[in-house]
This record gives structure tokens, sequence and C-alpha cells, in this order.
């Protein structure tokens, strides 16, 4: 990417991305009809453009059409799309430049990735989440969005949150993963596909270490190295070697020493403790990098040349 060095960390989104640099200062490019860039403009750009206001930023997220980070206060700041309260800063306007999430302290992690909402992680294991609330997403419930962070419904022990589509996931520090929000094909991995407005706890998950959320489905990484996952599996992003929709979680083929993965719209990607990249799921525009546009249902090597 021209003139941006010294990336710690980077989070893409919809149909725009975000980096966060060394120096603490954010720079996103890409789609920017709603703001999302942060530039205070809704120009689209090529090329990086440097968020406005911000210069000590701890770690980033961008969602559907928008982004959030936090900074080294524990300050959550959000910017872009606003129509279900997306923002969390008590209104529904769109925000070109960074605006502060109202009531919410000491964030440890968060999440915009959901279409229409965000989560966040408190130093003492709360999650409190914001915005369009028709699934139940929010986790405190009900079904009314919001446009300032509600606390969800009973966690206490979280440390990582992820959200995507239309539904939200936890981690606790014990290694049990709860979920909540739409759950047609089976996302919250509770054995059913009812929606719930509150946390029910993922199945057979007992010692995870990382979630990653994809618009309809969702993957944990286990302590011994395991890629599970659980929800739709239309194209074969669960990578169970089917495409059978799974509510409780599947372990993904042949992955057994998984340093870190992450879920998109229909495919899901794990990194290795060797250092390889390894992809499955739907392929339509090559996002499984194996050189082909052929769906795989069990891990595929990205390949680089």
């Amino acid at each position: 990417v021209d003139e941006l060095s010294f990336i710690t960390e980077i989070s893409g989104g919809d149909d725009h991305t975000c980096a966060m640099r060394s120096n603490g200062t954010a720079w996103c490019w890409g789609r920017n009809a709603y703001g999302q860039l942060g530039d205070d403009s809704t120009v689209d750009q090529p090329t990086p453009v440097q968020v406005g206001g911000l210069s000590d930023v701890a770690m980033i997220s961008s969602g559907y059409k928008q982004a959030c980070v936090v900074d080294s206060n524990g300050t959550a700041w959000c910017w872009g799309v606003n129509q279900y309260g997306q923002i969390g800063d008590g209104t529904t306007e769109d925000r070109s430049t960074p605006v502060e999430v109202d009531e919410l302290q000491n964030v440890t992690d968060i999440s915009s990735g959901g279409y229409r909402h965000a989560c966040a992680v408190a130093s003492n294991g709360q999650i409190w989440c914001w915005g369009g609330n028709s699934f139940g997403q929010l986790g405190d419930e009900s079904t009314i969005d919001r446009n300032q962070p509600v606390q969800v419904d009973g966690l206490t022990e979280a440390i990582q949150i992820s959200c995507k589509g239309h539904h939200s996931c936890a981690l606790q520090s014990d290694g049990l993963v709860f979920c909540w929000g739409r759950n047609y094909y089976g996302q919250l991995g509770d054995g059913t596909t009812i929606d719930r407005d509150y946390p029910v706890q993922v199945n057979e998950i007992m010692d995870a270490v990382e979630i990653s959320a994809g618009s309809n489905h969702t993957c944990a990484r286990k302590s011994d190295g395991t890629v599970w996952c659980w929800g739709r599996n239309y194209h074969g992003q669960l990578g169970d070697g089917s495409e059978e929709d799974r509510d409780t979680p599947v372990q993904v083929d042949g992955l057994t020493s998984t340093a870190k993965i992450s879920c998109g719209y229909r495919h899901s990607c794990s990194m290795q403790s060797d250092g390889t990249a390894w992809c499955w799921g739907g392929n339509f525009n090559g996002q499984l990098g194996d050189w082909t546009t052929t769906h795989s249902s069990t891990p595929v090597e990205v390949i680089s040349e």
C-alpha cells in the first residue's frame, strides 16, 4: 500500500480497509460513501488517508460500512454509517470523523464487524453492544435498536468479542464461548436454529483461545491448535468436507497447529504455526488464494506464486 509502513494491525471491512501504525495513528482506504474512512469526507480513496483526530490508537476494527478503534486510555471511538446507532454516540447521524462511544470506559477489545452493530469488552469482563438489534444481536434480552451501549446479559468473564452479520460471540477467560443474535443457520452453535437475544453457550467448546464470527458462521481455535466451526456451510466454509449446515461445532479437517483464525463472508482462513496460510469455503473471486475459483469444503494452502 502506498505511503504506509510500520503497520501493527490491519482490519478489512465490507468495502474498505483500515490499519494502525506503530505511532498510534489510524489510516483507511477504499469506499467512503458514509465517511467510513474517517478523513472528514465522503470521497472514495484508492490509497490510505489518515483518520482525523487519533494519535494513540491501541486496536482497530473495520465493519460493514463503519470502523472503530480503542485508544491507549481504553476509550472507544467509531465513525461511518450510523443508521441503526452503530456508532454508539447517542445519535443516528453518519460520522466522517471519529466520535467517542458514549458511556464506555476501560475497553480491552472491540468488534465493529456486524452489519448493523458493534460490541466491546471492558476490563471487568463485561460486554457492551450497540446498534441494530432486530435479531437480538445486542444480547440485552430485547430486539430494540440502541444508539448507546447496553450491557450483554450474564457475561462477566469475557476476553474477546467478535461480531459479523447479525450475531455476536464472546470468548471467556475459562475457554467457553457464548453467542447470541441470529441463528437461522445454527451460527450460535447451541444445537438449535432459534434466534437468541441473550448469550447461549456453544456446545462442545471447552478450551477455546480465539474466536471469529463470519457472516452466517463462526469458528473457534482450541488450545490444542485445532479449529472448530459451526453455522452455514453452503460453500464449505466450515471446513469439515461437507456442505451441510451445522448447529453445533465440527472440526476443520487437517488443521492441528493453528496460530490464528479469521472468518469472512462465505469463507474462513487460518495461519499455522509454521507460517503457512490455509483457507476454505466460497472461492467466487479467488478468496481462498489457491490460484483457482473453485470452492473447497476442506482447507487449501494459500499459494504466493
